[in-house]
């Protein structure tokens, strides 16, 4: 059974950083495309980025140069860095996998099909 769990998520000032990480279990990162979505409440789910099976990675317009996510393959971990953070970037984070089989995709980003699911990691940000 395929499960995400994120963590790292927090409270922190305008200007500073955060990383998360997603660990997998049921499955290896490295052959899958993964991802990174925000929510704020009351709004629709944002993708700001994904990294391909190749190690490629594609960010959102309004994050691009803050964040970077990467993949550490020896601890099959998905990795957002976010640095300068801003109040705007206040959401709960999700990871996702496009893992294939019969989950139902739920969101799509830079040519992947999401279909598995962390619960989240909540990110606040004072200015």
């Amino acid at each position: 059974q395929v499960r995400l769990e994120e963590s790292g998520g927090g409270s922190v000032q305008a200007g500073g950083s955060l990383k998360l990480s997603c660990p997998a279990s049921g499955a290896t990162y490295s052959r899958f495309c993964m991802g990174w979505f925000r929510q704020i409440p009351g709004k629709e789910r944002e993708g700001v980025a994904r990294i391909g099976s190749n190690g490629s990675a594609e960010y959102a317009d309004s994050v691009k140069g803050r964040f970077t996510i990467s993949k550490d393959y020896a601890n099959n971990t998905l990795h957002l860095e976010i640095s300068n953070l801003k109040p705007e970037d206040t959401a709960v984070y999700y990871c996702a996998a496009e893992f294939g089989g019969p989950a139902k995709v739920q969101a799509s980003l830079f040519g992947c099909s999401f279909n598995y699911w962390g619960r989240g990691t909540q990110v606040t940000v004072s200015s």
